[in-house]
């Protein structure tokens, strides 16, 4: 991968709630880190060849520090197990400049902020730069049970309603969507971040909203059908470099670049962090990521590269 990267040590780690850590990176010379906005996320690159994209909950303002949350998955590839095991403090790691394909519309009449488990993390962020700005906004948090519940005391600080919803107290039963997005004012712009049953309930909430006005971040890629108009195999054209490869029924593009010592920008690898969005210059794209708007993938400018193909027999593309 090609993505530009600087050090960063491991200022703190703190506990914030059962298999929760808090983690502080600065840079090591003390110098300012690079500005972002509520919604990014960051790339830490671990050690054996590990990329994690994390979300960044400290406040925007703080140019000296950055903050992430990581949960300890069940179904850890080893990112989040060496995090909460192994990483020290004092530790210098590579991590990115921050990205963010989940932006915040601060000047939205209302925002409505909507926490499932780790996913509060972006939602930390959001709620203060709309506490510092002074515009009105909810959040509710829900998890599992009260030890999973992170970061209610930063939030309560900061004045703006926040309401909680433990599954635990509920006979197991998920936060309700419905009555969340019937409740809120006229032009209220919906933000969610959670496990994926979480955001499948608040898109089908949603979906009479017009568009743009439902916000998702998905933490891992969710199923995305192949489009009935994708073949197999197909033909990939390079536009600056004019080369022409053919991208195999079981590659992705990514794959088939590299495979023909090509560099591209990528990350995750599952389509939702958005670091190998790339244009279109011709063709019509088989969208498989997490990330792109209904109204971006219409509009066929641009596709992430590491998940999504071709729907026909030739895409050229803005590399």
């Amino acid at each position: 991968m090609t993505e530009q990267t600087f050090p960063a040590r491991v200022q703190r780690i703190e506990w914030a709630a059962e298999d929760i850590l808090a983690v502080e990176f600065r840079r090591p010379d003390g110098a300012a880190l690079p500005a972002f906005t509520p919604g990014a996320h960051i790339d830490l690159h671990l050690p054996g060849a590990m990329l994690r994209n994390y979300s960044l909950m400290s406040d925007s303002r703080d140019t000296h520090r950055y903050v992430v949350a990581v949960g300890l998955d069940a179904n850890t590839r080893g990112g989040s197990k060496y995090i909460h095991h192994d990483l020290r403090v004092g530790q210098v790691i590579p991590i990115s400049a921050p990205r963010n394909h989940f932006p915040l519309v601060e000047d939205a009449p209302h925002v409505v902020l909507i926490a499932g488990g780790i996913g509060i993390t972006p939602m930390v962020c959001m709620a203060r730069r709309l506490a510092a700005i002074g515009r009105p906004y909810e959040i509710y948090v829900a998890a599992r049970n009260h030890q999973r519940a992170a970061f209610l005391e930063d939030l309560r600080a900061l004045g703006g309603p926040v309401h909680t919803h433990f599954d635990s107290d509920h006979g197991g039963a998920p936060l309700a969507m419905a009555p969340i997005i019937a409740s809120a004012p006229a032009g209220t712009h919906f933000y969610c971040c959670g496990p994926g049953p979480m955001l499948a309930a608040f898109e089908t909430a949603t979906a009479g909203l017009p568009d743009g006005f439902a916000h998702v971040e998905y933490f891992k890629a969710r199923e995305q059908p192949a489009s009935a108009a994708a073949p197999g195999a197909f033909t990939l054209t390079l536009a600056k470099s004019g080369k022409t490869i053919e991208v195999a029924a079981n590659q992705t593009i990514l794959e088939a670049l590299l495979a023909n010592g090509i560099e591209a920008d990528y990350s995750c690898q599952d389509g939702v962090c958005g670091t190998c969005e790339t244009k279109i210059v011709a063709g019509v794209a088989d969208h498989r990521d997490s990330l792109l708007s209904k109204s971006e993938r219409e509009s066929n400018k641009t596709l992430m590269i590491c998940v999504s193909r071709c729907a026909g027999d030739h895409l050229t593309i803005d590399l």
